[in-house]
């Protein structure tokens, strides 16, 4: 170990934050401590230890975070001072020669669909800042009107017609500045709510009806790749029908004839490829399985009983050659989770130790893994069996959601927060938060958060704090039959990214797959959907107390 290595962990050991700061401002190049994303969480971690080193010393309980914080900066300051001139990607060139043809066309196949997606954003991102200042600059022109108005100048029929022409979208201006009396009271106001209500669709017919027993008999006898055509097909019809009756006519007719066996005692079924040899068509089947689970039908079809849970839950503790699949997995998971009886099973299973090991190295976690397993972990610590299970290994769960408070990743917040306050209502758990300063934790986390993380914050602590005993209600909770889910339709683009499988010239692919190879007579029906929960809105000021996913807020398929 090199001098400055020695004199930074001295400085750590020692509680002196002038000589250790000044030390680490010395040796660590600028452009590591404003440019790297570890280096920088590193840092804000290190100024909490320095703030309550005098605290922890003087209560002189042994500290289980303290360790963990001196590896990690034992491991960085390692990688700075003895970091190998090679470059990286000329390591990983040479160590996969073989290789490295395939990498490549799959890199730049997936740099052309990143970069077509981006554009697509990139358009968005101009329309929306276009309309923003826009907006702005009426704005601040009626903020001048009004004062005006206040020294008595009157605002003319055609200057408010100016205004609301501009706000109104390209196609209605020219009607507009010829067809509407701006001098009657009410109609500027009128015309511009009505400009924001919805547009009715047109009627969308109804996709063709398929014979679904040729289907299933080439899902399990077929080649893999005709397999990985057809799950890949079949999902497209889903994220890609219209809401309303086109979709829900797809989801019906898909559960009616049982495509994914849920209800078969057959050895071979379309559901056992989830096991399947083949990469592709286990991945493309997690998919098909994930999109089911974003709608309400579609988790009501595949939690009849506790076979699917059980397969998805093996899968997840198996799989560890695709990020997608596994993602697919996690995300079907964290959609049942919103089902009271698979909650209970997935806590009697032991799920929550398994996220949160998972969760103990967030940073080489995918933004989509790292959101729907911290949300899944909030949704099952909300039942008093799973808050009876984080108390098992109180510790840990604490040290994992404290480190997940300062993650760079801020759509993680709302579920870290709703976690800690739910376990928290546990005495021996606020016992173990306390010993380990977990208010000085969170009063840091005040001095960084916005104001709605401020809020949510204030309450943990209060929760923290509070000498309650877990009453009869808490304990009965999960022998209720009601269900907590909330009608949650959300169909998130996650479910199409980064398709594997092209077709060829001359093959089939998608509806068209289905339409020349599958067409079944026509009995296709509309079926009214069952009526759910009531949206219960969410105020943001205290933390989560009720089941929710992660998929209204990514960017998603229109429900």
């Amino acid at each position: 170990m090199s001098s400055p290595q020695k004199d930074l962990v001295a400085a750590f050991d020692d509680g002196d934050q002038k000589v250790f700061f000044s030390l680490w401002e010395e040796h660590i190049p600028s452009s590591v401590r404003d440019g790297d994303s570890f280096a920088q969480k590193l840092e804000f971690y290190l100024h909490i230890h320095f703030a309550i080193y005098l605290l922890k010393h003087s209560v002189g309980r042994p500290d289980s975070w303290t360790p963990e914080l001196k590896l990690k900066l034992e491991k960085f300051l390692a990688l700075i001072f003895k970091a190998s001139n090679t470059p990286k990607l000329l390591t990983i060139y040479k160590e996969n020669g073989q290789s490295n043809k395939e990498m490549l066309q799959q890199l730049h196949q997936q740099l052309v669909e990143a970069e077509r997606r981006s554009m697509t954003y990139l358009k968005r991102y101009n329309k929306i800042q276009a309309d923003y200042h826009n907006l702005i600059g009426v704005t601040a022109e009626l903020v001048d009107s009004l004062e005006a108005t206040v020294s008595g100048k009157m605002i003319t029929p055609e200057y408010l017609q100016s205004v609301c022409v501009r706000l109104f979208s390209n196609q209605m201006r020219q009607s507009l500045a010829h067809s509407v009396d701006f001098t009657r009271p009410g109609t500027a106001s009128t015309m511009l709510r009505a400009s924001l209500a919805p547009v009715k669709l047109k009627d969308v017919p109804l996709l063709p009806s398929l014979d679904y027993e040729k289907l299933k008999k080439d899902l399990i006898l077929g080649s893999d790749r005709l397999k990985a055509f057809l799950l890949q097909a079949l999902r497209w019809r889903l994220t890609t029908s219209h809401p309303g009756e086109q979709r829900e006519t797809v989801l019906q007719a898909y559960i009616s004839n049982d495509l994914l066996d849920c209800h078969s005692h057959n050895q071979r079924s379309v559901l056992q490829l989830l096991h399947s040899k083949s990469d592709v068509v286990r991945q493309y089947m997690a998919r098909l399985i994930n999109a089911f689970a974003s709608l309400a039908e579609g988790r009501l079809y595949l939690a009849q009983n506790t076979k699917v849970l059980r397969m998805l839950e093996g899968r997840l503790k198996e799989e560890d050659k695709d990020i997608i699949t596994r993602e697919n997995v996690l995300g079907a998971l964290q959609k049942f989770s919103l089902r009271r009886p698979l909650q209970t099973a997935m806590i009697q299973d032991g799920l929550i130790f398994w996220l949160v090991d998972a969760l103990k190295d967030p940073d080489c976690l995918s933004d989509y893994t790292l959101e729907y397993s911290v949300a899944l972990l909030m949704n099952l610590c909300l039942r008093s069996a799973g808050k009876n299970m984080c108390a098992k290994v109180a510790g840990l769960v604490l040290k994992v959601l404290s480190d997940l408070l300062g993650h760079e990743n801020h759509e993680i917040q709302p579920y870290v927060n709703g976690a800690l306050y739910s376990i928290l209502s546990v005495p021996s758990i606020r016992e173990e938060a306390r010993a380990m300063g977990m208010e000085d934790i969170l009063r840091c986390f005040i001095k960084e958060g916005n104001a709605e993380m401020i809020r949510q914050i204030e309450f943990i602590i209060k929760q923290l704090n509070s000498e309650e005993l877990p009453d009869g209600v808490l304990e009965s909770d999960d022998d209720e039959d009601e269900d907590d889910e909330e009608d949650h339709d959300i169909m998130e683009a996650d479910l199409d990214k980064d398709e594997l499988i092209q077709p060829q010239l001359g093959e089939l692919s998608g509806e068209k797959l289905l339409t020349t190879e599958y067409l079944g007579i026509m009995t296709n029906t509309g079926k009214t959907r069952r009526k759910g929960l009531a949206n219960v809105q969410w105020s943001g000021d205290e933390p989560l107390q009720r089941p929710v996913t992660p998929g209204g807020h990514r960017n998603g398929y229109p429900v």
